[in-house]
């Protein structure tokens, strides 16, 4: 039996944190795309089902676009069982103007609820709630003569987490008959050993939305062999497009041709494709009379790639051995700056930066 594993999909996310307004759109639209396209990839590997586990959509305020295509997808493929569970994104909005659920729908509250699907598996989960929390491993009661997966959305933690209520703690859950423990929440794919017979897994999200979500990205492919109780697992990379974040040292550089040639030299050591979207980091040490453009060293790489971002991670580099017997106003003006006690020295040289390009007439590029 073929299932897949997948959570955090966020429909509807508003994708602006970093793109344009068209790009915004176009990514929001890549989101559900995306969705789509695992169904149909699940249809053509024969899986059983889909466990979703959590944040299937971003926002209450759900567009009929996202809305229909869900609901598409469900009744178009009833040969498929949807397995959803509710994570902190989700509420039962888009559920209000169905008459009928379904049936190949399968929808979970704040008590645990079980489904059986074939002849051994059973498919069992509970929404988190500040009045379960404390005792859900304890009202988990499963037959260990089946194979038992187990949907949570929320943060592996013994302690800490922003919604204290949503920690989970597998060391509650351990020797409980799970034999998979299908996690959401966490947005980078992450697998480990539960106890002797189980194993815990978050599958990530299948398309990366920010730069803080780099890296491969889709879902987990489960195969069970009933007979034996035995599960196979593969991660499935899914997504359209993928995120890097790529630091680039320009110490040393005097010429925008030569930084241009260290990102360049970074980028290619990643092999990013043309359809990515890239954040490069400039560090190092750049002498304080040689600018950094950040704007210019961006526009290079537009054409290339979906989205660039560029910052300027670098530390001017003051060689104050310089200016100390220049009879300039940039040996005067260093000098004064140098001898401020109430500058911590990155302040410093912040500031000779910014006076020696002022003294220059060049336009202050922020740092």
């Amino acid at each position: 039996m073929r299932l897949i594993h997948c959570a955090d999909l966020h429909l509807d996310s508003r994708m602006t944190s970093n793109l344009s307004r068209e790009k915004a759109r176009e990514r929001k639209k890549e989101l559900l795309l995306t969705f789509e396209r695992m169904v149909k990839y699940a249809a053509e590997q024969h899986a059983e089902a889909i466990l979703i586990a959590g944040d299937l959509f971003d926002t209450r305020n759900i567009s009929a676009t996202a809305r229909h295509a869900f609901w598409d997808a469900v009744c178009s493929r009833s040969d498929i069982t949807f397995f959803y569970l509710k994570g902190n994104h989700d509420t039962d909005h888009f559920l209000a103007d169905r008459e009928e659920i379904p049936e190949n729908l399968k929808l979970f509250g704040t008590e645990w609820t079980s489904y059986p699907l074939g002849s051994r598996v059973v498919v069992s989960a509970l929404e988190f709630s500040e009045e379960n929390a404390a005792g859900l491993a304890h009202t988990l009661i499963l037959d260990p003569e089946k194979f038992n997966i187990v949907m949570l959305h929320g943060q592996q933690a013994e302690v800490g987490a922003k919604e204290k209520f949503r920690i989970i703690r597998l060391r509650d859950l351990k020797n409980r008959g799970i034999d998979y423990l299908a996690l959401g929440h966490i947005h980078a794919y992450r697998e480990g050993e539960l106890d002797a017979r189980g194993v815990w897994c978050y599958p990530g999200c299948p398309e990366g939305r920010g730069f803080d979500e780099c890296g491969e990205h889709g879902f987990v492919l489960l195969d069970v062999d009933e007979e034996t109780g035995t599960c196979r697992r593969q991660f499935v990379p899914f997504a359209q497009r993928r995120l890097y974040a790529i630091s680039a040292d320009v110490s040393g550089c005097e010429k925008p041709s030569e930084m241009a040639d260290r990102i360049d030299a970074a980028i290619g050591a990643q092999q990013p494709l043309a359809e990515d979207l890239l954040k490069i980091i400039l560090t190092g040490e750049v002498d304080v009379e040689h600018e950094v453009d950040t704007e210019y060293l961006r526009k290079r790489l537009e054409p290339d790639y979906y989205y660039v971002k560029l910052t300027d991670e670098t530390t001017p580099a003051v060689d104050v051995s310089r200016f100390l017997l220049d009879a300039s106003l940039k040996g005067e003006f260093v000098r004064t700056v140098m001898s401020a006690e109430d500058l911590s020295d990155e302040e410093r040289a912040e500031v000779i930066r910014c006076g020696l390009r002022a003294i220059a007439g060049e336009e202050i590029a922020e740092s």
